[in-house]
């Protein structure tokens, strides 16, 4: 079988591959060319690239890595070619890198970031608060204008509501990328930057929009569009933190000021989730939860906070209430409480993301109990595993922030209820016989028979986050990739 880097790469990144373009132009990878030029160098026993293309010959008969460089205008092209072993292995293991490596750039946490400086305590606070926070860490691109405690007290005096809080502070979230060397580099001086204020639709007009000016010796000015005479525009302070091209976190001198995102926003309606329940197919889950005041109770008290219930449809509920009539009343509302998340998930956050998430249930032990892990299938199908038992997401009843609500096809058991789902144990390898009066146990069991708090632990489970984010792992894959390379510097 011909095997071609070109191809395989192109086959398994084409959002990033273009023949056009070298790896280090390409955004989402520019911050780690260097790694992938260095090691690629070491594989082929040759000097560190300054630049990398890879290429096939006519029938991909020969392989190679072409280095282009340049000097006084003039452009030179340096070839290198693989022995066979070398071109399989970097074919098979390249793409590996290349992804492992895309994907760490995208994984970012704004409050862990701020939580390291704590003068910034207070902007950090009121970003979890309107839920402002899960909106900047699930985007790729982003900047984020951070004001110390100093200028928070000056906001904060004002008494706005949360929700006009998440405006204002909407503003400070920019959806593109800014690092320090960017700001101080910008075409004609100035340019015009969306703030997640009018990428969300919920600024009138341009009014979302930031204006950033780059000044002579190096002085930096944020102003919204909508500046009232007389007020000042704030100053860039300093850089954060910064994730080239994915994510910038600078300070700058005060808040923005608009009178838009200043504006008084009417409270939301209130939302009977039992009436949404019963409109869309999930009426017996809905009874459960009338049933139980306590549980309707605390899922209401955790809309405003961001909620994401999991409804299961009447049929799923059927199914188990022979299960369902056999539990005591505490772990009737414990299992009722684990279809609530308290974090606000649209469809789109559950379709990007895949990890294990808190429920209303969780204790709040050092180890996270009734949790669940959410998984993605290629043709985007959502489904929930809790060890027990597996459920997809059959339809959106409602998805409003701060509220969503999806209907599953079975009833969540939680495995601190019922009994873990083994994975199949691999075949015995061959032994010699045991002597006569030793007896071997039968650990045969049902896998869905009810076995109140009799599961052993789960030591996969781990808190992912605290506040119930969805958390994604890279490090195992990361790490076999690592061996494989090294198997390959041997040969």
């Amino acid at each position: 079988m011909n095997l071609s880097i070109r191809s395989a790469i192109k086959s398994t990144f084409p959002s990033i591959y273009d023949h056009q373009r070298s790896i280090t132009q390409t955004p989402s990878l520019k911050a780690h060319s260097l790694q992938i030029r260095t090691l690629i160098s070491s594989l082929l026993r040759c000097p560190p690239l300054p630049s990398l293309s890879l290429t096939s010959g006519a029938g991909c008969a020969t392989h190679s890595l072409s280095l282009y460089t340049s000097n006084a205008g003039a452009i030179y092209r340096r070839t290198y070619t693989m022995s066979r072993p070398r071109q399989i292995l970097l074919t098979l293991f390249l793409p590996l890198l290349l992804l492992s490596l895309s994907q760490t750039c995208r994984a970012h946490n704004i409050t862990k970031i701020l939580a390291q400086h704590p003068e910034f305590s207070q902007f950090n606070h009121y970003l979890t608060a309107t839920r402002l926070a899960s909106e900047i860490n699930r985007r790729l691109t982003i900047t984020v204008l951070a004001v110390d405690n100093s200028a928070m007290s000056a906001l904060l005096a004002r008494h706005f509501t949360l929700q006009t809080m998440r405006h204002v502070l909407s503003l400070h979230i920019l959806v593109d990328y800014y690092g320090s060397k960017k700001l101080h580099q910008l075409s004609r001086s100035s340019t015009l930057s969306s703030s997640l204020f009018q990428a969300t639709g919920a600024a009138p007009g341009t009014t979302g929009y930031v204006n950033i000016t780059d000044h002579k010796k190096g002085h930096v000015t944020f102003s919204t569009e909508d500046l009232p005479d007389g007020a000042s525009p704030a100053t860039y302070v300093k850089s954060i933190k910064e994730f080239p091209y994915n994510l910038s976190v600078i300070q700058i001198s005060s808040t923005l000021t608009s009178p838009e995102a200043e504006a008084p926003v009417p409270p939301p309606a209130p939302v009977n989730i039992t009436e949404l329940m019963y409109a869309k197919g999930c009426k017996a889950f809905a009874d459960l939860l009338l049933a139980t005041s306590d549980v309707e109770t605390s899922f209401e008290d955790n809309i405003d906070g961001g909620l994401t219930i999991f409804c299961p449809i009447d049929s799923a509920v059927k199914s188990f209430m022979p299960k369902f009539k056999n539990l005591t009343a505490p772990h009737k509302s414990s299992i009722l409480l684990y279809h609530g998340v308290p974090v606000y998930y649209s469809m789109q956050q559950l379709k990007s993301n895949n990890g294990v998430v808190n429920t209303l249930a969780t204790g709040g032990g050092v180890k996270p109990t009734y949790t669940f892990a959410v998984k993605n299938a290629v043709d985007e199908t959502v489904t929930l595993n809790t060890k027990v038992d597996e459920a997809s997401i059959k339809a959106m009843i409602h998805d409003e922030d701060p509220l969503s609500i999806y209907s599953i096809d079975k009833f969540l058991q939680p495995k601190e209820m019922f009994k873990a789902l083994l994975a199949p144990a691999p075949a015995p390898a061959p032994h010699k016989k045991k002597k006569k009066g030793k007896a071997t146990a039968d650990s045969s069991s049902d896998d869905d028979a009810y076995s109140p708090d009799s599961a052993p632990s789960d030591e996969d489970t781990a808190d992912k986050n605290a506040a119930g984010r969805i958390a994604i792992e890279y490090a195992s894959v990361f790490s076999a990739i690592l061996v494989a390379f090294a198997a390959l510097l041997a040969f």
